[in-house]
């Protein structure tokens, strides 16, 4: 751990962002081009204190989250958030964690998307980060980590978790999982060890997965229509859209009102009501 040039390495990559890089008024009395301290501070959701510390070389060492909220916000590539996390003493977590690195030219198309639900997720359905209108209409994802946070190993695992779709749609959603999760898989490699992992285990736990995997149907999921339940706006008719990495290892989904229906309305109205009456 060197945290002195962890505090020098923060503030040369602070110093390059400017503020509507990351959604950011640039205001009055600006005097240097980068992100103050406390901006930050505001975008990782540290202290103020914590962070002009952090920079000064002193205080605590760094979380694996908030190293990861300030790769994010100070919109590190992968190569920079690996120095970032070697700095700080720590191992680099899984891609595949919510701690994960996500793909900077992601985040900041996620950051513009302020009038429509969007989030960044794995080829194995972890979400990474979500904007505001996602966990409105969404839910926050999951606090644990691994298997458990993918929506896909939920999806089988927990008959709760399909209450956001039509009973009647559950066959199609299980079916495009399913076969977006083989080509995701062969992508990979065909022997990546999470993606077998994770076959494995819904194999064993899920009878209603084993027979779909037997079915070896195949197809990346690049849109849908999609019909969602909201505890507070009722049904909506959306499309789900992605945008895929290079590697297609990190997919940015967002979702638009579908023409002609009233969730036009509904997602206006779901940018009022945030996630104050939001009931997982």
């Amino acid at each position: 751990m060197n945290l002195s040039e962890l505090g020098a390495f923060l503030k040369s990559r602070r110093d390059r962002i400017r503020p509507a890089d990351v959604g950011l008024p640039a205001g009055p009395r600006r005097r240097v081009p980068g992100l103050r301290r406390e901006e930050v501070a505001q975008l990782t959701g540290a202290s103020v204190d914590y962070y002009i510390e952090l920079e000064r070389g002193g205080g605590a060492q760094p979380s694996e989250q908030m190293l990861a909220a300030m790769a994010r916000a100070l919109r590190l590539s992968r190569d920079e958030r690996d120095h970032l996390f070697a700095l700080a003493g720590r191992p680099l977590p899984p891609s595949d964690s919510p701690a994960g690195h996500v793909h900077p030219g992601m985040l900041d198309l996620l950051h513009r998307m302020d009038s429509t639900p969007a989030q960044v997720v794995t080829d194995l359905r972890i979400t990474l980060v979500q904007n505001r209108l996602a966990s409105a209409l969404l839910g926050p994802p999951p606090a644990t980590t691994g298997w458990t946070a993918s929506f896909l190993y939920r999806w089988f695992t927990d008959p709760a978790v399909r209450a956001i779709y039509p009973p009647e749609d559950h066959d199609h959603h299980t079916h495009s999982f399913v076969a977006d999760l083989r080509a995701a898989t062969a992508r990979r490699g065909g022997h990546d060890p999470e993606a077998t992992a994770l076959i494995a285990e819904l194999s064993a736990l899920s009878p209603e997965f084993a027979d779909e995997w037997a079915r070896h149907d195949v197809e990346f999921r690049r849109s849908d229509r999609k019909r969602l339940i909201h505890p507070e706006l009722g049904l909506l008719e959306v499309n789900c859209l992605n945008l895929y990495s290079e590697d297609g290892r990190q997919r940015l989904l967002w979702f638009t009102p579908a023409v002609g229906t009233d969730s036009v309305a509904k997602l206006e109205m779901l940018a009022v009501l945030g996630t104050q009456n939001f009931a997982p």
